[in-house]
């Protein structure tokens, strides 16, 4: 989106990214180096909970857009750390907005399909009610509202099932479980889609080349709340399949039992929601944006794997 021209306009503004050591943040890093300059910071490096520590880092750094990535993503732990999760993904948030509409910056957060309850029989779409059944979907959704409080120049865009070929989520934990076991129990009442941080973060990385350049128009025409995840859906057992399939055929790995099972048969502290498949209509239809299947992005994230392997 937006060419040479749009990304030739980030040339010269820094682009504050916060969470640089998660799995979105290595993305984003990535895709902003050579476009403009970077500061990435970890969770190491900056208690974001300190509210006066993290108003005065930003306007030292004096951005023209942050890009948060950080977030406490435990879900089962956020049931007994509440104060935790909603500190750092609702105050933080907060504070991060009001800086950017104090120096007039870009704000870019990223929230949760585990916002709504799972209860509609289709996708959500931005306008739907959220109704969170954990701590981790509650914090979330009160970092969405605190930001969309605070207004100014900002995106929220809600993904879901986020995974890469780093840090820690589904595909490594299958991957490394299928070395282990002989069989494994898959939930299989679960409806998502499975959504890479790359494309993610190329996906953010068009759209902030394209609101520079002047390409969508003023704030007023494209701030606000997005929905953004590759498309189609599976459960957490058809993606499973779908990754031991893959290694299989494309790193000759050896392929578990895979064993179909109700949420009901594993519990965990969070309960999370049956359908968290989400709308892109909005994105699409406003920025010209789509993610492209959980299939092929599934395959993309193998390709590297398989060029090491026959290395």
């Amino acid at each position: 989106m937006g060419g040479q021209q749009a990304e030739d306009r980030l040339h010269g503004r820094r682009i504050l990214i916060f969470g640089a050591a998660g799995q979105l943040g290595v993305e984003l890093r990535r895709q902003f180096s050579g476009t403009a300059l970077v500061t990435a910071v970890e969770l190491a490096d900056l208690d974001i909970t300190d509210a006066a520590r993290l108003r005065a880092f930003i306007r030292e750094t004096n951005p023209g857009a942050v890009l948060n990535a950080a977030a406490y993503t435990a879900v089962d732990r956020a049931e007994s750390e509440p104060d935790l999760a909603h500190a750092v993904n609702a105050e933080a948030p907060r504070v991060m907005a009001e800086e950017c509409l104090r120096c007039g910056a870009l704000f870019v957060h990223y929230s949760t399909d585990y916002v709504f309850d799972g209860s509609k029989s289709g996708p959500w779409v931005e306008t739907d009610t959220p109704n969170p059944l954990n701590v981790y979907g509650a914090s979330k959704l009160a970092g969405e509202q605190a930001v969309a409080g605070v207004g100014g120049n900002y995106l929220i865009f809600r993904t879901s099932w986020v995974y890469s070929g780093h840090g820690k989520n589904f595909l490594l934990t299958m991957l490394r479980l299928g070395r282990e076991r002989d069989q494994l129990s898959i939930v299989d009442d679960q409806i998502g889609a499975p959504t890479t941080a790359n494309l993610l973060a190329a996906a953010t990385r068009s759209i902030v080349a394209g609101i520079a350049s002047g390409e969508f128009g003023g704030a007023a025409s494209w701030s606000g709340l997005y929905h953004i995840t590759c498309s189609g859906s599976t459960s957490w057992f058809g993606f499973a399949q779908a990754i031991f399939d893959r290694a299989s055929r494309l790193l000759g790995t050896k392929t578990p039992a895979l064993i179909p099972i109700p949420t009901s048969a594993y519990p965990t502290p969070a309960a999370r929601p049956r359908n968290s498949v989400l709308s892109n209509d909005k994105l699409m239809a406003r920025f010209g944006i789509a993610l492209g299947s959980w299939q092929c992005a599934l395959d993309d994230e193998f390709a590297p794997m398989a060029v090491e392997q026959k290395n």
